[in-house]
């Protein structure tokens, strides 16, 4: 059996995608809304061992309650902030003199999943009503309710681009290969909205502002961090692994 250097990359990108997002964001559909509603029991057993995997070598907040880090069933118990199981995609941290690097070395920093969030949430959006922002949660909803279903849809895609030998099979490829760019067009989008529908409860009243989407900003006596995590290097490796597939089938197909 001759193996196919379009479907070696895809392969790979696929097992990427697979373990990095499709498979924690289905393993852990709808559990922080049965966390929420108190339907503890109805979280299928095999969530708590794959979410303290995952949690490994992630923020701790210093909100966590101690001895539950790292730890699904602990955090329940202690009520601490779960946050999402598949990889962090982008990075967000709040620096203020309140805030002293001692006790927050990173800020108040929350991070943007395709199917949600992980983080100082609570502490965020706190800060958020204080300027008179929406809470995070407020954003981006279908997207993230549709998110675990997208990466599925995707992997679904790249295993029928291996199984379709065909020129217009490349079009399978394109939503991996774009996805890096859609996603940050997306964040960047809701961003635009967080910052320009202020409301007037915020006890420090500001002007309409676009939040800083990549680099380091200021807005009142906050410094605003928004960098790539380590989720959206993976859906870029993803992105060019897709396109070297793309190349890679229309080459093999010139010579059949």
């Amino acid at each position: 059996m001759k193996i196919y250097k379009s479907d070696v990359y895809t392969t790979i990108a696929l097992i990427l995608l697979v373990v990095c997002f499709t498979f924690p964001a289905i393993a852990f559909y709808k559990v922080p809304q049965k966390i929420a509603a108190g339907q503890i029991d109805s979280i299928p057993s095999y969530v708590y061992p794959l979410w303290n995997l995952y949690q490994k070598g992630r923020y701790v907040s210093p909100y966590t309650p101690k001895g539950a880090e790292g730890d699904l069933k602990k955090m329940i118990e202690k009520k601490g902030e779960v946050g999402m199981m598949s990889f962090p995609v982008w990075y967000v941290a709040l620096e203020a003199p309140n805030y002293p690097k001692a006790a927050f070395p990173e800020g108040i920093p929350v991070w943007f999943h395709v199917d949600g969030f992980s983080g100082d949430i609570h502490e965020m959006n706190t800060i958020n009503h204080y300027v008179g922002m929406y809470p995070l949660e407020d954003g981006a909803k279908i997207e993230r309710a549709l998110g675990p279903f997208l990466m599925l849809g995707i992997s679904l895609l790249m295993i029928l681009f291996i199984c379709i030998r065909k020129k217009w099979s490349w079009i399978f490829m394109l939503p991996s290969a774009l996805f890096p760019l859609g996603f940050f067009a997306f964040y960047s989008g809701w961003m635009y909205w967080f910052g320009h529908n202020m409301q007037e409860w915020g006890a420090f009243k500001i002007k309409a502002f676009m939040p800083t989407a990549l680099g380091v900003g200021h807005v009142a006596h906050f410094t605003t961090k928004s960098f790539p995590s380590i989720g959206f290097w993976v859906l870029v490796i993803i992105a060019v692994l897709s396109v070297l597939a793309i190349l890679a089938r229309r080459n093999e197909l010139k010579k059949q």
